[in-house]
């Protein structure tokens, strides 16, 4: 037997990968044997929450409360977009076939399935876990793991019971995984690091309109002419107006500084994006993914919303919702089916423009402590 097949290797440390050296040997130069820098899992969770980057932005409060009751435990988490994900989480995977392999050899104490996605309701199905919650497939479909997840399955296929709901998403959610919310505030990095230079050069307060809502979701999607009103009454009153929006925003960002005199500095990487963002004071955004990452940034925030039940938004004390004067006859709806009006003609730039003015007023964020 040669002298290294005495070494020791601890197998149940964070940082052993099996296929590489560990972090501490790479820079430190210690063996298992000798290392100050051992650190026991004792539990291992799984989180499938695939997703549009903004649902998983917001389900990031979710590692606060695993880590705050397991601080020993390794955290892995399977998406879309694992570029997202904090450090909080030791195993960012990516939703492929790599990853899916990796999962499936793998023995979890918790599994916390999150999509109602048949793909990933399909890929629970087949996780070893000694506790698994969330969503699992049956006969093709995707059914609730347990009583816990009931309620929000029930939300999901009956919009009267949506509609009832006085939950916000996190509370939901938190139950889903069998723990209770108790105001755990989101993990997104600002990239500062990425060193991203802003001339903007704009009086402040600096108020962010992101005047967008996506292709699909038109049903959310406010006129150029409100916007164009509320930049031209903010910048009147000596604010710093910058547009916000991605690719599919840029036509209408154009149009709108053509207008108002706003400032359009055009659009960005998603990281760019988001250190983007992080400039500004206070956030006009609908239901987006810019309504995500203003609240994970502590950014301040004026909420339009028309189709979605109100009590599912957590603001953490950051901002106000602000709806039509008219009722939205189309919930959860992508695009407006209602003949007799379209409910967001009904959301005067004035009631946008008092909510502005009365988050201006609530107290500056503090940051969350990471």
């Amino acid at each position: 037997m040669s002298q290294n097949q005495n070494l020791i290797v601890k197998t149940d440390c964070r940082y052993y990968r099996g296929y590489i050296p560990c972090k501490p040997h790479k820079l430190h130069g210690v063996h298992c044997s000798d290392c100050n820098y051992y650190e026991l899992v004792r539990e291992r969770f799984l989180i499938i929450k695939l997703g549009a980057i903004g649902d998983v932005i917001r389900t990031t409060p979710l590692l606060r409360k695993i880590k705050a009751l397991y601080p020993q435990a390794e955290i892995w988490w399977l998406t879309h977009t694992p570029e997202f994900l904090p450090d909080e989480v030791d195993r960012k995977l990516k939703f492929d076939l790599s990853s899916t392999l990796q999962i499936e050899e793998t023995e979890f104490d918790y599994l916390f399935s999150l999509d109602k996605d048949y793909e990933a309701a399909a890929l629970a199905n087949r996780v070893q876990a000694r506790i698994k919650r969330g969503f699992l497939l049956r006969d093709g479909k995707t059914i609730p793991a347990d009583d816990l997840a009931y309620q929000k399955y029930l939300t999901g296929i009956f919009d009267d019971v949506n509609k009832a709901n006085t939950k916000s998403y996190l509370e939901e959610i938190f139950e889903i995984c069998g723990f209770a919310f108790g105001g755990e505030k989101y993990l997104l990095s600002n990239f500062e690091s990425d060193s991203y230079k802003w001339n903007l050069n704009l009086p402040r307060p600096l108020i962010g309109l992101n005047t967008g809502c996506g292709g699909r979701w038109t049903s959310r999607l406010w006129s150029e002419e409100n916007w164009s009103n509320v930049a031209k009454s903010l910048i009147s009153k000596g604010f710093g107006v910058l547009l916000l929006g991605g690719e599919q925003e840029d036509a209408r960002n154009r149009n709108i500084a053509a207008k108002s005199g706003a400032k359009y500095p055009g659009y960005f990487s998603l990281r760019q994006f988001v250190n983007l963002v992080d400039q500004v004071d206070l956030v006009v955004t609908g239901v987006t993914m810019g309504m995500h990452i203003t609240i994970g940034l502590n950014k301040k925030i004026v909420l339009l919303n028309n189709i979605f039940n109100r009590n599912e938004f957590e603001l953490y004390g950051l901002g106000k919702i602000v709806e039509p004067d008219k009722e939205c006859k189309c919930f959860f709806m992508p695009k407006c089916v209602n003949t007799e009006y379209f409910c967001l003609d009904h959301l005067s730039s004035g009631k946008v423009l008092n909510a502005v003015s009365e988050v201006l007023e609530l107290p500056t964020a503090v940051a969350a402590a990471r």
